[in-house]
């Protein structure tokens, strides 16, 4: 297809705010950024929500509810909530802002992974909060739990109950398989998209074979009954979502997957990443899909159905 979807994740439950001044924690940080990125031209807004005293992920419906009237509002962009939240949260605080949003699509991770952020500790010398480093380096003895009883739960409440379609992330090969497994048990009903995620310490490698190989399992289990979109951790963002643009795929930028604009500069908020991917995609000769585009895409029940 000639239209391609651009994603971006906000904020996110990775990085955190000693990494980099420009990511929003605050709700009027989160609702400028997320304005902006669509206005860009970003479809889909991926979403999760931080504590604003100190950016610690939050997975309270206060405060994703400080930001989400505004930015509905505001913008045409389909809004996408998170259930993954942050792999230290319990599986019921990740769903409760879902529920009671009752969104046009949101995440569902299909898999229990090791999930290591403490690398990233080691790159950082002045800590802006307590938090910040033991939530780091403590990642060494994580597991991100997302059993099969889970995703059955996630796809009950959201899918079923609720009309949510899915981001389905899927942070290695094995994760596509579980996705088909929920299709042959009739849980799961198209179309599918699917966002191949690489570059996490516990996932798939951010090796250009393993997108292609992704994409040839993909294509057996899934044949033409699905879209993917690709994301990549830190710098291997542009070039792995690039190729992605090259094979049909959609994108997702946002400093939830990377900090960066460029080699060694810190993108001063959002927008900017979208800009340069929509300029990328652009050139390749794909036309970005408008919001409404990716109603109609992934066929979602509408804004106006939503409990946002």
């Amino acid at each position: 297809m000639s239209k391609i979807i651009i994603t971006c994740a906000v904020t996110g439950s990775i990085h955190t705010p000693s990494m980099s001044p420009h990511l929003p924690i605050t709700p009027e940080q989160i609702i400028e950024q997320s304005i902006g990125a669509a206005e860009a031209g970003a479809a889909i807004l991926h979403l999760h929500a931080r504590d604003p005293d100190d950016g610690h992920p939050s997975a309270k419906p206060e405060h994703f509810n400080a930001f989400l009237p505004q930015i509905k509002q505001s913008c045409n962009a389909v809004l996408n909530i998170t259930t993954g939240g942050s792999a230290t949260m319990t599986l019921e605080d990740r769903l409760a802002a879902p529920k009671l949003a009752e969104p046009e699509m949101c995440s569902l991770n299909m898999g229990t992974m090791n999930f290591a952020l403490y690398p990233a500790a080691d790159r950082i010398t002045d800590w802006e909060f307590d938090w910040e480093k033991p939530f780091l380096e403590n990642s060494d003895d994580l597991v991100f739990k997302n059993t099969p009883r889970d995703m059955a739960h996630v796809l009950q409440e959201m899918g079923e109950k609720r009309g949510a379609r899915f981001e389905f992330e899927c942070y290695d090969v094995s994760h596509l398989y579980m996705l088909r497994h929920f299709v042959d048990r009739g849980l799961i009903n198209g179309p599918l998209f699917i966002q191949f995620v690489f570059g996490v310490l516990g996932g798939i490698g951010p090796d250009t074979e393993n997108l292609t190989h992704m994409k040839l399992i993909a294509d057996k289990l899934f044949g033409e009954d699905y879209a993917f979109s690709v994301l990549a951790a830190g710098r291997h963002q542009i070039p792995l979502i690039t190729m992605s643009a090259i094979l049909g795929g959609h994108v997702r930028v946002g400093l939830e997957d990377s900090l960066m604009i460029s080699r060694g500069v810190l993108a001063k908020d959002n927008a900017e990443q979208v800009l340069k991917i929509r300029r990328i995609v652009e050139e390749l000769g794909r036309t970005v899909a408008s919001p409404d585009d990716v109603r109609e895409i992934l066929d979602l029940k509408g804004a106006d159905r939503t409990g946002i």
